[in-house]
């Protein structure tokens, strides 16, 4: 049967996130929607969280790289689609559903890094500052600018709040107004900031260094820091010290601190399948 010309008239929508690996571990989840500027619309965040809970159930998985296509990095939430449902109970969800892939990143038991090539703006901020690590292109700028159009970035302002002094951070809020890729890193919302064509060469060299630890290390210490940051100084030694003594009698740990005291470099365990 031939299709007729409406049907071949019909664009056909890019896989909203192209989810790679390689041999080490290392999985890439790539926005892919440039002609929105990778927009967080329903189908791209659906995506994005289908990615993430299938490296949570990878256990071979060692770190997570989320890049995008195009000149921005995230633009935020798809307006024109939310102005479409001006419904409350849409609302609720819609930002349910994005919480949930936030908390994801979080829950990740490997290191997240943001590649940012671009503009990152209101929940494109926020999707940086929910990752553990951000390297920048030096023309990148970022901003929660949701006020302008009469929406405060609420839900951005969670984890921006949690990488920032909050003076810096509620001035961004109220203001609307974006940072360099260099005031984003003196501010503490990226790590690194290099030339866009050093980008990827930067990532790498972060991979490398988050590649020779031990992942049961690095899992345990990303669950306690999180945990940690949320409680008061006398709860925080407390989940701290709990977990640095079940690090301590962990396999790779034992290798670890008896290859210091022989003076030669650790061979880490290889983890249970």
């Amino acid at each position: 049967m031939r299709a007729s010309s409406t049907e071949l008239a019909q664009p056909v929508l890019q896989q909203p996130v192209l989810h790679t690996h390689d041999a080490r571990g290392v999985h890439t989840l790539t926005l892919n929607r440039a002609s929105t500027f990778n927009a967080l619309s329903e189908d791209l965040l659906a995506a994005l969280q289908a990615a993430l809970d299938a490296v949570a159930l990878d256990p071979s998985a060692r770190a997570v790289v989320v890049a995008a296509q195009g000149k921005a990095f995230c633009a935020g939430h798809n307006l024109k689609e939310m102005r479409a449902h001006p419904e409350l109970a849409y609302y609720q969800k819609l930002f349910a559903q994005c919480t949930r892939m936030m908390l994801s990143i979080q829950q990740l038991p490997v290191p997240v890094i943001a590649r940012v090539q671009g503009l990152a703006t209101a929940a494109g901020c926020q999707l940086v500052a929910q990752c553990d690590l951000a390297v920048a292109a030096s023309g990148a700028s970022f901003g929660v600018n949701g006020i302008d159009v009469g929406l405060f970035c609420a839900t951005p302002s969670v984890p921006l709040v949690r990488n920032m002094p909050a003076k810096q951070a509620m001035e961004m809020l109220l203001t609307g107004e974006f940072i360099t890729a260099d005031e984003a890193r003196a501010r503490g919302l990226v790590n690194r900031v290099v030339p866009l064509d050093a980008l990827d060469a930067e990532v790498e060299k972060l991979l490398q260094a988050l590649l020779s630890k031990p992942r049961e290390a690095v899992a345990i210490g990303k669950a306690l820091f999180y945990r940690q940051r949320e409680t008061g100084v006398e709860a925080a030694y407390q989940l701290a010290g709990q977990a640095m003594a079940c690090n301590m009698i962990h396999p790779v740990a034992q290798e670890g601190v008896q290859a210091f005291i022989d003076k030669r470099k650790p061979q880490w365990p290889k983890p249970a399948p």
